[in-house]
């Protein structure tokens, strides 16, 4: 549930993000027909989104046992490689992020392009809205209790949703880099945990031989079907018995990652002012 709920949380802010700075910029341009048009192309995008990962799913519940591990290791390896990508890109944009944004639409608004704003928004909530499904089926393929990971994403999601009301009303002022430094450290060990799944997908499809010694056995500290082993599998995504390959993968992917995410960054010149800018414009 916490996986799914930090993923729903932060993808979702990202996307609400963007919709709430569009949305307050056409609102203070008086340009109604755009923001009708904005909130269609959002709704659409959603439902897409939503389309995208109940066809995955179907998919994989039809396949061959064979096909469905093969499928299976393939969504695992892309949602952590999505997640990776989102962890980096963030570390590196969460700073000037509000500012940058700021500067887009202002410059489609002096350019006259509603209809520019309208596709940023639709192609925002695309882009989101895939990385989550394809994180979200893996998150299912490999979930002992569905309805639980399932509560998590849609919690996530409509704290995002809120947090975005908030901040559109000007009740809420989130610090985006502590937010997505601590949100980072759990996507860390997500991402990690997807390709120790993976590996143990992979290795049931056939791929994958070498390295299938046991390495390490939990099972005194979290036995299978116990709270404890609920929680290493849901939270870290790892199981109670790990081979050498899952252990050493896990170890070279989440120790120099957490070290980037937590690893401090100097602050660039002029972020204070952008930041400062855009907290103006929308009070």
């Amino acid at each position: 549930m916490l996986p799914t709920f930090v993923i729903g949380l932060r993808e979702g802010l990202e996307a609400t993000l963007i919709v709430v700075i569009i949305a307050t910029f056409l609102s203070a341009a008086g340009r109604r027909d755009s923001l009708r048009a904005m909130w269609t192309g959002v709704g659409v995008a959603v439902l897409l989104c939503i389309g995208f990962g109940i066809a995955l799913q179907i998919l994989d519940e039809n396949l061959p046992q064979i096909r469905q591990e093969q499928l299976e290791t393939v969504v695992a390896l892309v949602a952590a490689a999505a997640v990776t990508y989102m962890i980096v890109w963030m570390r590196r944009h969460a700073r000037n992020l509000r500012g940058d944004l700021q500067l887009a639409v202002e410059g489609a608004l002096a350019r006259g392009s509603g209809r520019a704003l309208v596709g940023m928004a639709f192609f925002a909530i695309i882009r989101e809205g895939l990385e989550t499904a394809v994180f979200l089926t893996a998150a299912f393929q490999q979930s002992a209790r569905p309805a639980l990971t399932g509560t998590g994403a849609i919690l996530g999601v409509a704290t995002a949703v809120a947090l975005g009301a908030g901040i559109y009303r000007g009740g809420v002022n989130i610090n985006l880099v502590r937010f997505f430094r601590l949100t980072g450290v759990v996507l860390v060990l997500v991402a990690g945990g997807l390709i120790v799944s993976a590996l143990h997908t992979g290795h049931a499809a056939g791929w994958i031989f070498s390295l299938q010694g046991e390495a390490v056995d939990l099972t005194w500290l979290a036995p299978p079907g116990s709270v404890r082993a609920s929680l290493l599998a849901g939270v870290l995504g790892l199981q109670p018995t790990l081979t050498k390959g899952e252990a050493l993968s896990w170890l070279v992917y989440v120790v120099p990652m957490t070290c980037y995410v937590l690893w401090p960054t100097r602050k660039p010149r002029g972020s204070k002012a952008s930041v400062a800018s855009f907290e103006r414009s929308t009070a």
